[in-house]
C-alpha cells in the first residue's frame, strides 16, 4: 500500500502553548489509523491539522509540513478549498443540517458545482446505501433529518461527506455519544468505507480503536509515543509508556 499522507516534524501552538510536539508519522492509502490517548494529549489538534481546520482560530502556528500524496497541503499556493473537497471530516457530535434527508446530501453537491438533477439525486441514494441508510430513510428523504435517530444522524454526515468523493475522512470520536447498536454500525461502516478511503479516527475508546484500525498511534502530552500496526500495539508494544496506558495503569 502506497503512503497516503505524511507528516513530517509537526508542531502546533495555540498562542505561546505548544499542543504538538515534533509529530512525525505515515498513513497508508485505504488503511484506517486510530489516534489514541488520554484526553488533552493532541490527537484532536493533530486530525485538525490534516484538513488545515486550525487555520480558523486566530493565533495558531504550525511548523513542520503534511503532504498528502507527496504534495504539502501547507504549501503556499495550496488551495484550502481543494483540500477540504479532499479531506472530509465527521464531528464527535452530529451535526445535520436543519434542512431535509436529501438536502443534507445535495448540499455539498450543489455548491461543489453539480447541478443535473439526475446525477445529484443518483449520489444521494449511493450515498445513502453506502453508509446502511437508505433502506431507513428512502420513503422520508423529503423529511426533516432532525427527526432521526443519533445514530442516524451521524451516519447521514458521513454519507454527506461521502458524496462529495473525498480521498481521505477524518473522524474525531465519531461514536462517544452514540448507544452501542448504533456504534457497532459505525465500526462495521468504517470497515467498508477504507476500500475506498484513507480513515484516521480519534477514539478515547481503545477496544474501538482494536476493533476498527489498522495501525494505532498513541499520543501523550502532546508527543507520539509509538506508531505501529494495532494488533502489535494492543499485544507487544514498544514504549513502556504504551502498554502501562492500554493497561489502564494511568490514563
Amino acid at each position: 500500500m502506497e503512503e497516503k499522507i505524511t507528516a513530517k516534524n509537526v508542531s502546533f501552538f495555540y498562542g505561546t502553548n505548544q499542543a504538538i510536539r515534533d509529530i512525525s508519522l505515515s498513513v497508508k492509502e485505504n488503511s484506517v489509523l486510530a489516534l489514541i490517548g488520554p484526553s488533552g494529549c493532541g490527537k484532536s489538534t493533530f486530525l485538525r491539522c490534516i484538513n488545515r481546520m486550525n487555520d480558523i482560530i486566530p493565533g495558531t502556528n504550525i511548523t513542520g509540513d503534511i503532504t498528502i500524496d507527496d504534495e504539502s497541503i501547507y504549501a503556499h499556493r495550496y488551495d484550502v478549498t481543494t483540500l477540504r473537497r479532499r479531506v472530509g471530516m465527521v464531528f464527535q457530535k452530529s451535526n445535520p443540517f436543519p434542512k431535509s434527508i436529501f438536502d443534507n446530501i445535495a448540499y455539498g453537491l450543489k455548491i461543489n458545482g453539480v447541478k443535473d438533477k439526475y446525477e445529484i439525486e443518483s449520489i444521494v441514494e449511493k450515498s445513502l446505501k453506502s453508509t446502511a441508510l437508505w433502506d431507513e430513510v428512502k420513503d422520508r428523504l423529503h423529511k426533516s433529518a432532525m427527526g432521526l435517530s443519533g445514530g442516524q444522524q451521524q451516519r447521514l454526515c458521513i454519507a454527506r461527506t461521502i458524496a462529495v468523493q473525498p480521498e481521505v475522512i477524518l473522524m474525531d470520536e465519531p461514536a462517544s455519544a452514540l448507544d452501542p447498536i448504533s456504534t457497532q454500525k459505525i465500526e462495521e461502516l468504517i470497515q467498508t468505507l477504507k476500500k475506498n478511503y484513507t480513515i484516521i479516527i480519534v477514539t478515547h475508546n481503545m477496544q474501538q480503536a482494536a476493533r476498527v484500525s489498522d495501525y494505532t498511534a498513541f499520543f501523550y502530552m502532546g508527543e507520539l509515543i509509538e506508531v505501529n500496526k494495532t494488533d502489535k500495539i494492543f499485544t507487544k508494544p514498544d514504549r513502556e509508556m504504551t502498554e502501562n496506558y492500554i493497561t489502564g495503569k494511568f490514563g
